[in-house]
């Protein structure tokens, strides 16, 4: 005969299942995790990153991380799935700088960045690049302002959207330098750089895995990087501020985000193995090759950075004069 379980037992069982501390969090994962990227698939650096580290968590799980695009109102629409679904580990978010910013570019957002989401860690930062057509008679930044000056209004650049990270790089480096380049907004980065690369635009600031491919091939002409220091992949590269803009730096991050109240227990299991692998030397190696540095912090300071970057990335938009929509 079997011995039936006592009362203790059974609500012992019953609560272990019921809280977030419990067996059901210790258990994560035990089916597929959904990472939602909110923006287009192929559309940058965020999508890349996804499919990179999400193959190598998918190991490092034993469960797939499915990639799940979900572009639209700068990634507000991909921000808010993740914020409103459950707390339970099954849905994460490769967010970026559009979650400091989009408060202060947008009248109103569905959600709030600071109070609905849980910061697991950091995965990568990117430095970005200033590429223009080949038939602008510019081959430094400093020729590239002279000419812009010159003709004020008559250049133009692509972003994939007001508050992508791209666009506010583009309007820092105009505020910096004191230009007037037209802005043409895209649902994406990948179409602006198809039209700077048909000679549809004049410049662009985007980020690495971008732009590399069309400089490469001579479709693009690369003048500075935006990090302050050069970049490994392209050394010779100059940063801005050595191309004579003053005290501009401008730095892609990308960072997963549970929903606010998920067990404590699954955000650090998650962090630790994206630490894991972000620490393996392939992955490194695959970062670099896409002109990008992997993080993998607590989500304390996780949370400490984010904090700060929306305070920073809020005092620069008033100082550029940029309002909500």
């Amino acid at each position: 005969m079997t011995r039936p379980f006592s009362r203790r037992a059974l609500m012992t069982a019953a609560a272990a299942l019921a809280l977030p501390g419990g067996a059901a969090a210790q258990a994560w994962p035990n089916k597929p995790v959904r990472l939602v990227v909110p923006f287009s698939a192929g559309a940058g650096i965020s999508d890349i990153l996804a499919r990179l580290i999400g193959q190598h968590l998918s190991t490092a799980l034993g469960q797939q991380m499915v990639i799940d695009n979900r572009p639209g109102a700068g990634g507000n629409l991909g921000a808010d799935i993740v914020a409103k679904a459950a707390p339970d580990g099954y849905t994460v978010l490769l967010g970026s700088s559009f979650l400091a910013v989009n408060a202060y570019l947008y009248a109103q957002t569905p959600f709030d960045a600071l109070a609905d989401f849980a910061p697991v860690s950091s995965v990568a930062i990117n430095p970005l690049l200033l590429v223009v057509h080949p038939s602008v008679p510019a081959r430094s930044v400093a020729e590239l302002v002279a000419l812009a000056k010159a003709k004020p209004g008559q250049l133009n650049y692509g972003s994939g959207g007001i508050g992508s990270t791209p666009f506010l790089a583009t309007e820092q480096f105009k505020a910096r330098a004191g230009i007037d380049i037209t802005h043409v907004p895209y649902k994406g980065g990948a179409p602006a750089l198809a039209d700077l690369a048909a000679g549809q635009l004049s410049m662009m600031i985007e980020n690495m895995p971008g732009t590399m491919p069309f400089v490469r091939s001579g479709r693009m002409r690369a003048l500075a990087i935006t990090s302050r220091q050069r970049s490994s992949l392209e050394p010779e590269l100059p940063t801005m501020i050595e191309a004579g803009v003053p005290d501009y730096e401008m730095i892609g991050w990308n960072g997963f985000f549970f929903p606010k109240g998920t067990p404590a227990e699954i955000v650090t299991r998650l962090q630790a193995a994206l630490v894991g692998v972000l620490a393996k030397p392939e992955v490194k190696e695959q970062l670099v090759a896409i002109g990008a540095e992997g993080v993998g912090d607590s989500p304390q300071s996780f949370a400490a950075f984010f904090k700060n970057e929306t305070t920073r990335w809020g005092r620069l938009i008033k100082d550029l004069g940029i309002k909500p929509e």
